[in-house]
């Protein structure tokens, strides 16, 4: 994947650390905070940008508030990711096993 550290929130994947740059993750609703203060896509190949982690500002890093803040954000994002992903994944059904919900037909006994 990449050489880098992966920090999760429980079961969410919600930052990276690679070249001792912490990078936080983003959606529509957070990607602005972000550019508006010229921070940077993680790429994990040169000009290939993810537009998916952007670096955490300096000045958020230290200040604790604002970083739990920011964190948690991202924390949200990967949650949102998450769930969409969930409603989206549909298995198809196996031919080789019968449905099981669906309905039998009775048929009536013959009579003799």
């Amino acid at each position: 994947m990449f050489g880098g550290l992966g920090l999760y929130s429980g079961e969410w994947f919600f930052a990276l650390i690679d070249d001792d740059v912490l990078y936080f993750k983003v959606d529509d609703v957070n990607r602005d905070d972000y550019t508006s203060r010229g921070m940077k896509a993680f790429m994990p190949f040169p000009g290939q940008p993810s537009l998916g982690y952007f670096q955490v500002p300096e000045d958020v890093i230290e200040e604790a508030e604002d970083l739990t803040r920011w964190a948690r954000r991202s924390v949200e994002v990967a949650q949102r990711a998450g769930l969409k992903k969930k409603k989206t994944v549909r298995l198809k059904p196996d031919p080789q096993k019968k449905d099981k919900t669906a309905k039998k037909r009775k048929t009536p006994a013959r009579k003799k």
